[in-house]
């Protein structure tokens, strides 16, 4: 590109001052565009570098806003992964969870079950045990009844030696 420029400048002023009376009118249009093309090449030799860093800096600017967008994706994406870590790693802590509730529910029952067959057990002996003494105290009560009504009715005579047989044999 310098190369083109050096050579339109150096082939400007023949373009220029290479006129002719009648051709001034026909070729005027040629004059123009190498006067334009001199001129934009001056600007480009004078603003070249000043284009080209502000360019530069809005590329590397773009570019930082661009890294910093994906730097927010990527953090949003490994943030979406460590809540569906959490997620998975919750859904096997509850899963534990409710097993080990089935297993406290099934040990509570067995305890229960065990402690209520116990119970039944302890009162059916109580029961046994009640209904040996209750019959104890019946038969006494009615042994004591009968022989007080034996002692006390004059049909019945037993003598002192019986009386004392009677007892023995009882007792024995």
């Amino acid at each position: 590109m310098k190369k083109l420029l050096l050579l339109g400048l150096a082939l400007a002023p023949v373009a220029m001052f290479a006129s002719s009376e009648g051709a001034e009118t026909n070729y005027d249009i040629v004059q123009r565009t190498v006067n334009f093309i001199i001129f934009a090449g001056i600007l480009w030799y004078l603003l070249a570098d000043k284009i080209k860093a502000f360019f530069a800096d809005r590329t590397a600017s773009i570019q930082a806003e661009l890294d910093k967008v994906q730097d927010t994706l990527k953090a949003s994406k490994d943030k979406v992964e460590d809540a569906n870590k959490k997620l998975e790693e919750s859904k096997a802590l509850a899963a534990e969870i409710v097993e080990t509730a089935k297993a406290d529910i099934d040990s509570v029952k067995k305890k229960v079950a065990e402690a209520v067959d116990a119970e039944i057990a302890n009162l059916n002996k109580s029961f046994d045990e009640r209904v040996k003494v209750e019959t104890s105290k019946a038969k006494k009560q009615i042994v004591s009844e009968i022989l007080e009504e034996l002692l006390s009715s004059d049909n019945v005579s037993l003598s002192q030696d019986e009386l004392a047989n009677i007892v023995l044999k009882k007792v024995a």
